[in-house]
């Protein structure tokens, strides 16, 4: 999997897509049927430094494997602040770092919002998307991710 998401990462991964988005997929009978899906927005500099972003990539191929109704919104939520890398920051500076990265364009009340990335380490910058969606009036939001590093938060 490791492999997997490194090749995504950086662009050579594409072929893989639709194989990733139906495990993505069969996960999502674990929780109620979203009504809008969205990708971990990258910041501007980050998407013209690599030219995409993965996790919106990932959401469109996941977006065919589910049910008709779901919409996706790529560009719902902005992320105004290009954040640090988080790499060997301890969680309470992963939280600081990433406090008010984002912001939605439009309001999603009483929306379940499925937000798509591609590995969660901390969850610090999911848990601060997810309270962006939640001020902006959604429902519910759930994470859905390819895979989870272990964090090792320093001593």
């Amino acid at each position: 999997m490791r492999e997997m998401v490194l090749a995504l990462k950086h662009g050579t991964g594409f072929a893989q897509l639709d194989w990733l988005a139906h495990r993505l997929a069969e996960r999502c009978s674990a929780f109620a049927a979203p009504d809008l899906i969205i990708p971990m927005p990258l910041h501007a500099s980050r998407l013209a430094e690599r030219g995409f972003n993965q996790a919106a990539e990932l959401a469109r191929a996941l977006r065919r494997h589910l049910p008709s109704p779901t919409k996706l919104a790529l560009d719902l939520v902005v992320r105004d602040t290009d954040t640090p890398r988080l790499e060997g920051l301890r969680q309470k500076e992963r939280l600081r770092a990433v406090r008010g990265a984002f912001r939605c364009r439009q309001p999603v009340t009483g929306l379940h919002v499925l937000v798509i990335d591609d590995v969660m380490t901390s969850g610090a910058t999911l848990n601060e998307l997810a309270r962006t969606l939640k001020m902006s009036g959604a429902a519910r939001v759930s994470n859905l991710v390819l895979a989870r590093t272990l964090y090792q938060p320093k001593k």
